[in-house]
């Protein structure tokens, strides 16, 4: 065999390797069979801005096809802004079987701010229980007493930009439960009315300016 032909044999393979990095011809497909209009020259315009087609494209088609009103420009800036696409478009789609109103611009507001998007939305369906560590607070009667609260709460959506987290809750109940016990004449008047405690907590409004809404306190 000429000796031209074997050097150009292996040149043509990286050319042709280098050409399908570049042009992403599987994932183009993949998108046109799931009906999401991607052009070749987008997907080339991706890998020269360093992003990477898939982590772009496998989320829009998933959106797609949940009915979700997201288009390519949205994610690769959310993308390239560091955040998680992927997640964001989870958060989108369980939000939007949970009938829980969040706009795409939310849920990338919320997960640029260090939040779990997908986690606040499933709490925001399903409560989470924060537990208390040991609280020692001491009546007026000078007994004390060992409290340990568990804290049932909603993540609330519209205030996970800039809202507390879990660690202001327990702090701030600990706080009422050292209050309400401390302002007790007798001891026995919180063991035998626990709940007054719950109350006084709750009364206070505990989860101003947190992420979450306080449904019961035991």
């Amino acid at each position: 065999m000429d000796v031209g032909i074997l050097i150009l044999i292996p040149i043509l393979l990286i050319g042709i390797m280098v050409f399908l990095y570049v042009v992403p011809l599987g994932l183009w497909v993949s998108a046109l069979a799931a009906g999401v209009n991607v052009g070749i020259f987008t997907l080339v315009g991706m890998r020269l801005r360093r992003v990477n087609p898939s982590q772009i494209v496998m989320p829009l088609i998933k959106a797609n096809k949940a009915g979700l009103e997201v288009n390519v420009n949205q994610l690769e800036a959310h993308y390239l802004a560091g955040g998680d696409v992927d997640r964001v478009v989870d958060a989108l789609i369980a939000a939007e079987r949970a009938s829980i109103p969040l706009t795409f611009e939310r849920s990338a507001a919320i997960d640029l701010a260090g939040r779990d998007v997908l986690e606040a939305v499933q709490m925001s369906v399903n409560p989470k229980v924060i537990e208390t560590p040991i609280i020692s607070a001491v009546a007026k009667n000078g007994i004390e007493l060992k409290v340990r609260a568990r804290v049932t709460v909603r993540a609330n959506i519209d205030r996970l930009v800039g809202g507390a987290g879990e660690a202001t809750i327990i702090a701030r109940v600990g706080e009422g439960i050292v209050t309400t016990v401390g302002s007790s004449e007798e001891h026995t008047d919180v063991l035998e009315n626990p709940d007054h405690i719950s109350r006084t907590v709750l009364g206070k409004g505990l989860d101003a300016g947190t992420a979450f809404e306080i449904l019961s306190i035991d």
